[in-house]
């Protein structure tokens, strides 16, 4: 049984079939990347985990409790966070003021702008900011304004903005976007070492082949809704019914 199970789920737009019983059993700490050609049903299916779409049949369990008919925040409350493909995070603060705000949230359940400068007295939750910036490698821009970060650091703020609620499940959607080579290959590294330290399991959307085969532990493919292959990321790259999906041949390449 995974921490995260998706059981027969469909789901439909007027008359195109987005989701076409998908079954997934995502296995706990582990890296597992959903992978597919555009339109594919990726993002379709992430949604269907955060609450933002309700499968029209089909059931998603995390930790054994269905997430069915949660609202987003009632979901990022049972232990799932999501990075998005273009990083959120408060230009106008701080890089530690941007770490301290979820993780008051986490301990009161709400938080309020107004509230920082109470909040840096709070010895707790500055000990959490800066341990978490630590973590990703931004313990020492502490002071400076996110708005000034480059795309590749704004990423690793995001991120401490979701390790410091402590998650079980992080939804990276196309983590590594619009981010040159250099960037993108730190932020895999970082990826492997925050699973381990946290022991957090990802689930991971993301076009980029190298990204996937360097990060991931399993990979399930999707095409025209339906998960065609699930397997190790050795045993993908040329399995021929991912051939035909991306090529639309069976061919050896």
């Amino acid at each position: 049984m995974g921490i995260l199970e998706v059981k027969g789920v469909n789901k439909r737009f007027g008359g195109l079939l987005a989701l076409d019983d998908v079954n997934l059993s995502i296995k706990e700490n582990s890296i597992h990347a959903i992978i597919g050609p555009n339109g594919a049903g990726k993002s379709t299916l992430l949604n269907c985990f955060i609450g933002k779409l309700m499968p029209d049949t089909g059931t998603v369990m995390f930790n054994n409790k269905s997430l069915l008919g949660l609202k987003p925040y009632e979901i990022n409350q049972t232990g799932i966070s999501r990075v998005f493909q273009t990083p959120e995070v408060f230009a106008d603060l701080t890089v530690e003021e941007n770490v301290m705000i979820p993780a008051l949230a986490h301990r009161d359940g709400a938080f309020h702008l107004s509230a920082l400068k109470a909040m840096a007295r709070e010895r707790d939750i500055r000990e959490q900011a800066e341990k978490i910036l630590v973590d990703v490698g931004l313990q020492d821009d502490r002071h400076q304004l996110a708005s000034a970060m480059s795309r590749g650091n704004k990423r690793r703020l995001e991120m401490a903005m979701c390790l410091v609620q402590k998650p079980k499940l992080l939804l990276l959607d196309e983590p590594t976007a619009g981010m040159a080579r250099a960037d993108t290959n730190n932020t895999i590294e970082l990826l492997k070492v925050l699973s381990d330290a946290h022991e957090i399991t990802f689930v991971v959307i993301e076009h980029d082949m190298h990204v996937v085969f360097s990060l991931a532990d399993r990979i399930s493919v999707l095409s025209q809704g339906h998960v065609i292959v699930e397997d190790h990321p050795s045993n993908i790259k040329g399995h021929p019914k991912v051939q035909e999906a991306y090529l639309g041949t069976t061919e050896t390449q």
